[in-house]
């Protein structure tokens, strides 16, 4: 054999199963299609937020949570509804859903402190929800920023592998794509594939796919920890739900284009059981990239509740989609909606108040503070008198923004960059006017208002991440601000069914010897232990849970 076990994947996920083996005196093989510059996968280039419930940051803030609160949250996000019948697909589901809030609940934290992940005191509160107390959302916030956001979370596991490949107890085998998995008598045994051209590519850049040689490794275990679909549209377009309208004839990316589902398809192809397909995360707030990386580089903002979200014939978007909110309500709104699904964009409608405060923008790239632990910078970017530096580049740079003193320019600025003449500047002033009106008193019957209000009861909001309530069209805040938005394709839902020591299952919904699967191959756990939706945060928390558990798992099997 040439390993204990071969982690084919070398993402957070991976990572995380291999740190887990080597600590308890493994040998492993981690393979992977890309080149070595690209170790840590999608986390790497992530915001890094991370889902814990009732932690000392929080409290600090005023924040009451418990595991009671967040899994009754979870359960209202997840929906889970395919219980029936034999081999059901939410069978595992729901039980990893569980776990992982418990997980939350408890040793998250200082477990990933001690392994390195240090976290500032910031709290988000991502995914509102859709208003209702059962429903989806987050009730309180959750959202914990790492120091050096997704590097702080990726970085001290990529570490960890450096060091136990000097020490030999990790192969790296770099730039090796797998085809097939091999069985003998029923077990899998290792896999087998193409040696790929050597490529110097940047990080997340796209590289050559051309053969050079083959490849046959085997181990005891094999782990599939090779990620999702959101780089692949073809894929993301094939099982794009119904529930949610239509796709748009032009998405951009929110992940590399290697990220491409082609592992799960080989999976299936040998028996493997992928289920909830058809479950998938895609957010709504997405900017063309001015200074890409990969082909059609999408950055989405992580809005404050203050901007005015407005479809593209001009129509504030009705209750849930607002900022922050509901992000799949919101898409089914862009996408189920008859008159409007033709348009692949919306727009955001804010002043200069507002955007200084509560635009920040997802990515490693983005946040040159945080990434780079730079205290001082932090304060003076987010409480400064500007927004962040990288909000200003796009402002400037960027395909998506309009800049103007007056509505009128503004509309016809906005008119101007999509072509297609929709926007009336009468009937934008009066619905920007009936809101602003809202503002007369500290109570509204306006949804959006109301949930400004609530969210500057937060401490962490009030200081750095929500602008005083007031009238977008006062000259005092301007210039005014206008931003298409795009849908960014990001995270698959759905994947391999595990049971809760990670083995993957067969059509059968039993367990194939040698075979287990992690992160979001895996749906994050048992093919889909967010459901129908995420709460954030649970992206990177769900690679690590399963490639912590699948680590200990074969731990004590090989």
């Amino acid at each position: 054999m040439d390993a204990d076990v071969i982690i084919v994947g070398a993402g957070l996920a991976g990572l995380v199963a291999s740190n887990e083996l080597v600590r308890a005196g493994k040998k492993v093989l981690i393979l992977d299609q890309e080149n070595a510059a690209n170790l840590g996968g999608q986390a790497f280039w992530s915001f890094g937020g991370i889902f814990m419930v009732d932690t000392p940051m929080q409290r600090r803030l005023g924040v009451k949570d418990s595991l009671d609160l967040a899994w009754q949250d979870w359960q209202g996000s997840a929906g889970w509804d395919r219980l029936e019948g034999d081999h059901p697909e939410d069978e595992w589901a729901q039980q990893w859903g569980r776990a992982y809030v418990e997980f939350a609940a408890g040793e998250k934290r200082p477990w990933l402190q001690e392994q390195g992940v240090k976290f500032t005191p910031l709290v988000g509160w991502a995914e509102r929800g859709d208003l209702s107390a059962r429903g989806h959302g987050n009730s309180v916030p959750r959202f914990h920023v790492p120091w050096g956001t997704g590097t702080g979370i990726s970085e001290p596991f990529a570490d960890k592998a450096r060091e136990a490949a000097k020490a030999g107890s990790v192969i790296f085998r770099f730039r090796h794509r797998v085809d097939r998995l091999v069985f003998q008598n029923g077990r899998v045994t290792g896999v087998t594939g193409a040696v790929l051209a050597q490529d110097d590519a940047p990080r997340g850049a796209p590289s050559n796919r051309d053969r050079v040689g083959s490849f046959t490794v085997t181990a005891q275990a094999v782990v599939i920890a090779t990620g999702g679909i959101g780089g692949n549209h073809e894929q993301v377009r094939k099982w794009w739900p119904s529930r949610l309208g239509t796709p748009p004839r032009r998405m951009i990316t929110g992940v590399p284009e290697h990220v491409d589902g082609r592992m799960l398809d080989i999976a299936t192809e040998q028996g493997v059981r992928l289920v909830n397909r058809d479950r998938m995360w895609h957010y709504t707030e997405g900017l063309q990239n001015w200074n890409p990386i990969w082909p059609d580089h999408a950055i989405r903002i992580l809005p404050g509740p203050s901007s005015m979200w407005f479809d593209a014939r001009g129509r504030r978007l009705p209750v849930p989609g607002l900022p922050g909110y509901d992000t799949l309500g919101t898409l089914k709104i862009l996408r189920a909606t008859p008159d409007i699904a033709e348009y692949d964009y919306s727009w955001f409608i804010l002043d200069q108040t507002i955007i200084k405060k509560e635009f920040a923008l997802s990515g490693s790239e983005q946040n040159p503070d945080i990434t780079n632990r730079d205290l001082g910078l932090l304060l003076r970017s987010r409480l400064g008198r500007t927004a962040p530096g990288p909000v200003e580049d796009f402002k400037e740079h960027g395909a998506d923004f309009v800049v103007a003193d007056t509505l009128p320019e503004l509309v016809r600025k906005m008119n101007d960059l999509t072509g297609d003449g929709l926007l009336d500047e009468q009937q934008l002033e009066t619905q920007i006017r009936a809101r602003d009106n809202e503002l007369v008193n500290p109570y509204s019957k306006d949804a959006q208002t109301m949930g400004i209000r609530n969210s500057r009861r937060f401490l962490g909001d009030r200081l750095a991440r929500v602008a005083r309530p007031h009238a977008i069209l006062d000259p005092a805040h301007g210039p005014l601000i206008a931003v298409r938005l795009w849908i960014v394709t990001r995270k698959t839902l759905g994947g391999i069914q595990t049971d809760l020591a990670g083995r993957a299952l067969n059509t059968a919904g039993q367990p194939i010897e040698g075979l287990y699967a992690a992160g979001e191959a895996a749906g994050f756990g048992g093919g889909g232990a967010h459901g129908y939706n995420a709460l954030e945060g649970t992206f990177l928390g769900g690679c690590i849970f399963t490639g912590r558990t699948v680590g200990r798992s074969l731990a004590g099997a090989v």
